[in-house]
């Protein structure tokens, strides 16, 4: 909140009301601007003082328009870029409830009343699964910092337990090499490499707590085998659909031209097809091993693994296992 009562401020109170009260599709008088100051900021002003303060904003280089009213005609950020930044608030299942709604509150404040009418409810999260770790945000941060300094993390890594609360997998901290925060399905994962080995590893940071960056530095990115070149995130995250440590594989399926949208949703367009006639198509695409097996259950119906024969014969049997269980 702005001090009130201080007239070298009136500029900014200004700007401030045709933030919240202005668009490019609505004008506010002098007279509204002189209501407003009042009832917002029990400021007082006459109508050549509100003339000069919003000339003297122009000079600044506010797009702010004087022609019949007068509005805010461009900010920071327009309304689409806003729905954006709500949305991907509104399904992360990262960050808690209270991280969400404090966040989505930040955002609406970056807009006019006029855009936040029509956003009016966000206010009702969506049920979804979210996580109940108050430390993810911190976490976020915390591995940003370590990223940046090429440092070393440390950390507790949880998983859940029947009481639905999280649990250390172990008392020992991992101590890892951060390389990149990446977002998949709606949580963000760490990539980056557990500190006795040389692979690359994945990490939920919703399921990590007592984060903390260390003076040693990182291992660096090139010798680790597999990021040798570097990362190539576009292809790394192709190759890693469920975010699944370990090798990447050549799958060759069997499918049909039907599945198309669903391989390119996957797998984007770094797949190579051969038409095969009568809908049917040969699709080889470089996938994490347990990715690609966990797919192909997920799609069983309309996928069939060719090769490698490891996998196809691990699907044989898992198969064979569920059809008992639903005889």
């Amino acid at each position: 909140m702005y001090a009130t009562g201080n007239k070298k401020m009136l500029n900014m109170l200004i700007l401030e009301i045709l933030r919240k009260y202005s668009d490019e599709h609505h004008s506010l008088t002098q007279q509204d601007i002189i209501r407003l100051l009042e009832k917002n900021y029990a400021m007082a002003c006459d109508r050549r003082s509100v003339k000069s303060n919003v000339m003297s904003l122009k000079e600044m280089g506010y797009d702010i328009s004087v022609d019949k009213g007068y509005r805010l005609l461009s900010r920071e950020f327009d309304d689409a870029e806003l729905r954006i930044l709500i949305d991907s608030v509104l399904f992360s299942k990262s960050i808690s409830t209270r991280q969400a709604k404090g966040l989505i509150e930040k955002i609406r404040d970056l807009a006019s009343n006029y855009f936040n009418a029509k956003v009016s409810h966000v206010r009702n999260l969506p049920e979804i699964h979210r996580t109940d770790n108050k430390q993810a945000m911190y976490a976020l941060d915390a591995i940003n910092d370590a990223i940046a300094e090429k440092k070393k993390i440390s950390f507790v890594y949880n998983k859940v337990g029947t009481d639905f609360k999280m649990h250390p997998k172990r008392e020992t901290p991992y101590i890892v090499n951060p390389y990149q925060i990446v977002a998949n399905n709606g949580k963000f994962y760490l990539i980056g490499n557990y500190d006795k080995y040389d692979n690359v590893a994945h990490f939920r940071i919703d399921r990590m707590t007592e984060v903390k960056m260390l003076e040693e530095k990182a291992k660096p990115i090139k010798e680790i085998p597999e990021l040798e070149r570097g990362l190539n995130l576009p292809r790394h995250m192709a190759e890693h659909i469920y975010m699944f440590s370990g090798p990447s594989v050549r799958v060759k399926m069997l499918t049909t031209e039907d599945m198309m949208s669903e391989l390119t949703d996957w797998f984007g367009n770094d797949f190579r097809l051969r038409l095969l006639g009568d809908g049917k198509i040969e699709v080889v695409v470089e996938c994490n091993e347990k990715a690609a097996f966990y797919w192909a259950l997920q799609y069983g119906p309309y996928v069939e693994v060719l090769e490698p024969k490891e996998i196809r014969d691990k699907l044989s049997e898992d198969i064979k296992v569920m059809a008992e269980k639903y005889k």
